[in-house]
């Protein structure tokens, strides 16, 4: 096409211009797209440099990632510590004290718990209320500080016990009181009757107490323990009866 402008493309930095020429000589040139380098760490340089002004502030926390721990999917009573079947188990030695049916009785004493003789103590003193709540308190109240008398009566005359396990028999013994409570429902009207089920639920609970807190290293010493325990379920009897 002489005399006309021949238009061309060249390659100008991956774009395309038009050149013209009047001469006619012949341009050469290349099509193909330069080679790009992509700085792909570019992103990676900014999180690192934010990483590290995060640490220098000292909030490098922020950028911790907490690690799953097996135990927080533990159930809740393994969490609290609670063994139901344990629990049951030393139920049925406080109400079954006989030696002669077969329970190993001193588990009670021997391995202690918190949440079992705290029931005891909060069922008893929800059967006690007679819609006075003041009752729960003072009857939790007794239990802790009649526990301890026992238990510092105990020390001093020679006793190994501990204060937990003091407190774990005493609570677990009010069951006796609890298992008479239907009864003297019924014989309400009658009250020698009464009277005479009231002194077998406190002999039955302190026995029941008693056998597990007065080993044989007290001796001749045993009364003056079991006394003070007596008169303990005495006063939790009285707490629900109203005498």
């Amino acid at each position: 096409m002489s005399g006309l402008q021949r238009q061309h493309f060249a390659a100008n930095s991956g774009d395309f211009t038009f050149v013209s020429s009047l001469d006619g000589e012949e341009l050469t040139g290349s099509i193909d797209s330069p080679d790009v380098i992509l700085n792909v760490e570019n992103a990676h340089t900014k999180d690192s440099s934010a990483t590290a002004f995060l640490r220098k502030r000292g909030y490098g926390w922020l950028l911790e990632v907490e690690e799953e721990d097996s135990e927080d999917s533990k159930p809740l009573l393994e969490e609290l510590d609670i063994d139901l079947k344990d629990i049951y188990y030393k139920i049925r030695c406080v109400l079954m004290p006989m030696p002669s049916l077969g329970f190993n009785r001193q588990v009670v004493r021997d391995n202690p718990d918190f949440w079992g003789p705290l029931a005891v103590v909060l069922f008893f003193s929800m059967i006690s209320l007679y819609g006075q709540f003041r009752v729960v308190s003072w009857i939790i109240t007794i239990w802790i500080f009649g526990s301890l008398t026992i238990f510092l009566l105990a020390r001093v005359l020679g006793g190994e016990v501990a204060y937990g396990q003091v407190l774990g028999v005493i609570g677990y013994s009010l069951l006796p009181l609890i298992a008479i409570v239907p009864v003297l429902l019924v014989v309400r009207s009658f009250e020698l009757l009464a009277t005479v089920i009231k002194l077998f639920g406190v002999f039955w609970a302190a026995y029941s107490a008693a056998s597990l807190l007065v080993g044989e290293e007290f001796k001749t010493k045993k009364p003056l323990l079991i006394y003070p325990i007596f008169l303990l379920y005495i006063y939790f009897l009285s707490l629900y009866t109203g005498v």
